[in-house]
């Protein structure tokens, strides 16, 4: 090796983490937002460097080399001690660019905190995504093709959660979506009791949603409520609701859900049931679009009273204890 490896700049390493992870010179480019050909120039340098080959190309596809997978864990822990350090010191330990910002769904609330943010800092590009689910939203986040989410952190793998910061910001009433004939769609609310004898939708088998069906399964214990099997997975709300109308089965959403075709949506009571929401973001990141979403959170929390639950509402204790505890 060359014995300017110790001088190794902490971009050459974020350019070769974006090829690693991407196996894709075209798709790393446009992650970090520079020209394919000064990556390339960037992965060269970094294999000079180090006197190492770090890549095999062909042109059909990119392959990690050996010594490619050996400075990989390298390279993603300098990176996050270099961001740590920034943070430390109040300094951005980003380049400016667009803050790739999860939403979830349109017509649910982190619209409402993206638009606040972008209020609060003008001069910043904050650009929604639709993920629909944290776990699928998490693994952007850690192969750095997003930048923040929103949802319940605690239905997320240990491993996936410490290498995220997490901020509560709601707890959003849990409702179902009933067909409109179905025999409780004249009510008002709905019991929970109610729905003994039910199986509803709730994302079984979406790998993209596991924390969801996981909170489900927790409400549902003990009730006579049965998870409703996989359903081919739809992407788009068209595809998702002619699914969901030719399954049939009741959905468990949030009060906030976007209307559906020939359906009605009725908030669940007695208890009333809680979906968690903290905003998520990679751990050691700093961008004034990252400081204005917490503030935005905080802001409308205050004015809706997002983090005040109902009497009586219900939360799995260990929901409970990472809602409270950050």
């Amino acid at each position: 090796m060359s014995a300017d490896r110790a001088a190794v700049e902490p971009r050459l390493l974020r350019s070769f983490l974006a090829v690693a992870e991407e196996l894709h010179f075209t798709r790393a480019a446009a992650r970090l937002y520079v020209a394919q050909q000064a990556l390339s120039r960037d992965i060269r340098r970094l294999e000079r460097e180090l006197g190492a080959e770090l890549f095999v190309r062909t042109t059909r596809q990119v392959i990690l080399t050996p010594d490619g997978a050996r400075l990989l864990p390298y390279a993603r822990r300098v990176l996050e001690a270099q961001s740590a350090l920034l943070a430390a010191f109040g300094r951005d330990g980003e380049p400016e660019r667009p803050l790739l910002v999860d939403v979830n769904s349109p017509g649910l609330f982190g619209i409402r905190v993206l638009d606040r943010a972008r209020e609060l800092v003008p001069d910043a590009e904050l650009m929604a995504r639709y993920e629909s689910g944290l776990t699928g939203a998490a693994a952007e986040i850690l192969a750095g093709r997003l930048d923040a989410s929103f949802g319940r952190s605690a239905g997320l793998d240990p491993a996936v959660r410490a290498r995220l910061d997490q901020q509560p910001v709601r707890y959003e009433r849990m409702a179902i979506i009933l067909p409109e004939g179905h025999r409780l769609a004249a009510l008002p609310a709905v019991p929970l009791s109610a729905l003994a004898g039910e199986t509803v939708y709730a994302g079984a088998g979406n790998p993209r949603t596991p924390e969801w069906t996981d909170l489900a399964r927790r409400l549902f214990e003990g009730r006579g409520i049965e998870v409703a099997p996989p359903a081919p997975l739809a992407v788009g709300a068209d595809e998702f609701q002619r699914i969901m109308a030719k399954k049939g089965n009741p959905i468990l959403a949030v009060v906030e859900f976007p209307p559906m075709p020939h359906t009605v949506l009725r908030p669940l009571v007695d208890p009333v049931p809680l979906s968690p929401v903290s905003l998520v973001w990679r751990r050691g990141l700093t961008h004034p679009g990252i400081d204005a979403l917490r503030r935005a959170a905080v802001e409308l929390g205050k004015e809706g009273g997002w983090l005040s639950p109902p009497e009586g509402g219900w939360l799995p204790a260990g929901d409970a204890l990472v809602m409270g505890g950050s």
